[in-house]
C-alpha cells in the first residue's frame, strides 16, 4: 500500500466478498425432491472462471485452487482478471 491509502481511515474497512463459481436453474418439483447426496449441475466447468462481486458489481474473475500447507484444503481464488475502478470489466 502507498501512503495515501494508508491515511484513508476506509482503507481498514473489511467488506465481504461473494465468489460465484455458476449457477443452477431446476424446476420446483425437481428441487423439492432433492435429498442428501443429490447432484445439482451448474451451468459452469470446473475449469471455468470464477466471479467475484462486491453487492452486485463484478469485480474480477479468478481460478479456484486449494491450498498447500497450513492451509491444506482451504479454497483460494487466483485472479486472472480486475475490473478497472472507474470502468468496469
Amino acid at each position: 500500500m502507498d501512503d495515501a491509502t494508508d491515511a484513508n481511515p476506509f482503507g481498514q474497512v473489511p467488506i465481504e466478498i461473494m465468489i460465484s463459481v455458476g449457477k443452477a436453474r431446476p424446476q420446483v418439483r425437481d428441487l423439492l425432491k432433492l435429498q442428501r447426496d443429490a447432484v445439482l449441475p451448474l451451468d459452469r466447468r470446473v475449469d471455468d472462471p470464477v466471479e467475484l462481486y462486491v453487492g452486485d458489481r463484478l469485480i474480477a474473475r479468478g481460478e479456484l485452487q486449494e491450498l498447500d500447507g497450513e492451509q491444506a484444503g482451504q479454497l483460494a481464488v487466483r485472479l486472472i482478471e480486475v475490473a478497472a475502478f472507474k470502468g468496469g470489466m
